[in-house]
């Protein structure tokens, strides 16, 4: 199988290069600067600048895009709308590294956990871009993609248990009653659906047992 991460320099990209080398898959990372990752096989350029070329013959795009600041959120629909143009018609699958604000917290949907009242305000303008390019994407029937929301506690330093729970479009709790799960296990998660494609043009999720 072969895959290639965009924005692998990322904590999120160098996760999933790693799970993904670990299970003897060929990786490509793609990067804009010097490689940061563990991937021998390397693509160095912008997302913005990828072509079809550049993503033709992989199985699987795995995108770990991230933008934080005021200035550069409405690139999450911008990248994503770029990707999706790139692969549109092919059978390469494409996988979001999504967010969590998105996921609905009642059975109606019609609430996500960004409008709660215990959701930081200083993580609202990001929740509201990644829902955007998370609604921009639900209508690409072109594409066939994968958007993975992680739980609401991204852990950067988790350890890897190998273990998760996979949810669906709602926040879904553990055993403990908590959503928290590490970078390490939501990379195994990305890794099985990348290599399993059960999900196609699917929101699915992912929490620590």
């Amino acid at each position: 199988m072969k895959i290639a991460v965009i924005c692998a320099n990322g904590r999120a990209g160098r996760r999933i290069v790693q799970e993904a080398l670990s299970r003897g898959i060929d990786v490509t990372a793609v990067v804009r600067e010097s490689n940061q990752t563990e991937a021998k096989q390397v693509l160095k350029k912008d997302l913005f600048d990828l072509t079809a070329d550049d993503l033709k013959g992989f199985d699987a795009v795995i995108d770990a895009f991230g933008a934080w600041t005021e200035d550069t959120l409405p690139q999450h629909s911008t990248s994503l709308k770029h990707l999706c143009d790139v692969l549109s018609g092919t059978e390469t699958r494409l996988l979001v590294v999504g967010g969590a604000g998105s996921l609905y917290v009642n059975p109606e949907h019609t609430v996500c956990l960004a409008d709660s009242p215990d959701f930081p305000d200083a993580f609202k303008p990001l929740a509201a871009a990644m829902a955007r390019a998370l609604g921009e994407l639900r209508r690409r029937e072109d594409v066939r993609w994968t958007y993975v929301s992680p739980a609401g506690d991204f852990q950067a330093e988790g350890e890897r248990t190998g273990e998760y729970i996979l949810g669906g479009e709602e926040l879904t709790l553990n055993s403990k009653g908590e959503s928290t799960v590490s970078y390490a296990d939501y990379a195994v998660a990305m890794v099985d659906e990348a290599e399993k494609g059960t999900h196609i043009r699917q929101r699915i999720s992912v929490v620590a047992e």
